[in-house]
């Protein structure tokens, strides 16, 4: 692994790297540092120069004295082997192995050509008392409660000088290769994830790739141009990879699509031939059912608890069967008016008591700190008028694609989403999003929970593409509502194919 990433950045003997800066940002036990530096004494060898015309080749730090001190020790071997004295060995291990935090020391650094590496994997809960607001200040790409390795990739990009490459073993630039089921190290690991390579330079075209249990290295010849041959299609099989060139990569501050390459070069074909599923011009709309801060309190399954009209009919996550809505009969205690105003109490003696009864628990809520003078109200407004509507719902984790329809029966609990449009027939639409074209869309975007666990959130159901519905022949639609009324998955992928105007979908996606 650490051979295909050192020719995908570059570091190649035929190259004269005495000329180049290569960072390596964590040492530890010199994985990526040794094999840079036989990289390196083959290029001086092959292009004539001395171990003192690489002084500066090298830049490998290690925070840790005692690794520090090992990765000494094995560069000195290497060279001692190599048939270099041991005083000379000694120097350039010296100046090449820098006692230091990367992190810290990065922005002062010099200029590097190369930063390669596999930057430690190290939680927010790890860290030591305050060093993640040090970390912050010098990288504020970390926020939240990212890992340690964001700071890494953000530093090593800041490093580079113009049209330098970083090339990382990290989550998931000029190559991404998604490595969950490939053998790629020596032990097991919980979770090396993908190998990035990033170019400081305008984004061109991108390589992408992903390795089953069956790769390994190639006969002859590079790994990493075989890999760029086969998404080239100059070369029809490689095993156990899979492999395409995007002509673009993603933009903006949103998270990156990850799928098998194929799927993801039909992703952005699609996505640029296709308007969202959100979209003011078709009157589409993607939103989440109201969120209450007290469901003990808000939701009941007692009809008699308060007024009549103050009992909302709830869609509840478990109410979807085979496409409808299969009410359970839960009901929204519910404090807004006819005008979504927050009601005056007194009129509804049966509310106010309700609500009086339960006063404790929901002026603890902040939400009711908040708005002291309206503590019985939900932490979402209802809009009434979403009551009446056709709405296609989705419960938030499913393993697939899962739209089910309610005939304006009912509003949608806070872990339900919804789509509303002015245009679609709605059993339609809901053929499109069981379709598996849909479902890509989702699983390419969203964070895949335990056991595959999709998230159909509000925020990924926007990442959907579809057709417009006025394009659409009527065989191709009645196709599609009659899939979704028997909730045919297959039939529903089969004529949303047609909807799309593509042949077929990637084996994997």
């Amino acid at each position: 692994m650490v051979e295909l990433i050192l020719d995908f950045v570059g570091y190649r003997v035929e190259a004269d790297l005495a000329t180049l800066v290569a960072v390596e940002p964590a040492a530890g036990e010199g994985a990526f540092l040794i094999p840079m530096l036989r990289r390196l004494l083959a290029s001086l060898r092959s292009h004539g120069r001395t171990i003192e015309d690489a002084r500066r080749a090298i830049i490998a730090y290690e925070i840790d004295k005692d690794a520090a001190d090992l990765a000494r020790q094995l560069v000195v071997a290497e060279l001692v082997a190599h048939g270099f004295s041991r005083p000379v060995a000694a120097r350039a291990a010296k100046r090449w192995i820098v006692e230091a935090d990367y992190l810290l020391s990065a922005a002062t650094a010099p200029r590097a050509d190369i930063v390669v590496g596999n930057p430690p994997y190290i939680r927010y809960d790890d860290l030591g008392p305050g060093m993640f607001q040090t970390y912050h200040a010098v990288c504020p790409t970390m926020v939240g409660r990212c890992d340690i390795y964001v700071g890494f990739i953000e530093a090593a990009l800041c490093q580079l000088k113009d049209g330098g490459r970083l090339g990382f073993i990290c989550a998931g630039v000029d190559v991404v290769i998604e490595m969950h089921d490939a053998p790629a190290f020596e032990n097991d690991v919980a979770a090396y994830p993908a190998v990035t390579v990033i170019r400081r330079a305008p984004q061109g075209p991108v390589v992408v790739a992903s390795a089953g249990p069956t790769a390994g290295p190639v006969q002859e010849g590079s790994l990493a141009d075989a890999i760029v041959e086969l998404a080239g299609k100059r070369r029809d099989r490689l095993p156990g990879f899979r492999a395409a060139n995007l002509e673009r990569w993603y933009r903006g501050d949103t998270p990156w699509p990850w799928a098998e390459p194929e799927a993801l070069d039909l992703l952005q074909h699609l996505e640029a031939r296709f308007r969202p599923l959100e979209d003011v011009q078709a009157g589409t709309r993607v939103g989440i059912g109201v969120a209450t801060g007290a469901d003990s309190v808000f939701v009941t399954t007692d009809s008699n608890c308060v007024e009549p009209d103050r009992l909302l009919p709830l869609a509840m996550v478990y109410d979807g069967r085979n496409g409808a809505v299969a009410w359970s009969g839960h009901y929204l205690v519910d404090p807004w008016g006819p005008d979504d105003k927050l009601l005056e109490l007194s009129p509804f003696p049966k509310l106010a008591a309700y609500y009086e009864a339960h006063a404790a628990e929901l002026k603890r809520r902040n939400i009711a700190s908040r708005h002291q003078a309206g503590w019985y109200r939900t932490i979402d407004r209802v809009t009434h008028s979403l009551l009446k509507r056709e709405k296609l719902y989705f419960a938030d984790m499913k393993l697939q694609a899962h739209p089910f329809l309610d005939r304006g029966q009912t509003y949608p609990h806070h872990n339900v989403y919804y789509v509303v449009s002015d245009t679609w027939d709605m059993e339609v639409l809901g053929g499109l999003l069981l379709s598996k074209i849909a479902e890509l869309f989702v699983a390419s975007y969203c964070v895949k929970m335990r056991g595959g666990t999709l998230r159909f959130q509000a925020q990924y159901l926007r990442r959907i593409r579809v057709p417009d519905p006025m394009t659409l022949s009527a065989a191709i639609a009645e196709r599609l509502r009659v899939a979704f009324r028997q909730y045919d998955r297959g039939a529903a992928t089969a004529a949303a194919l047609h909807a799309y105007g593509i042949t077929e979908l990637p084996t994997a996606a």
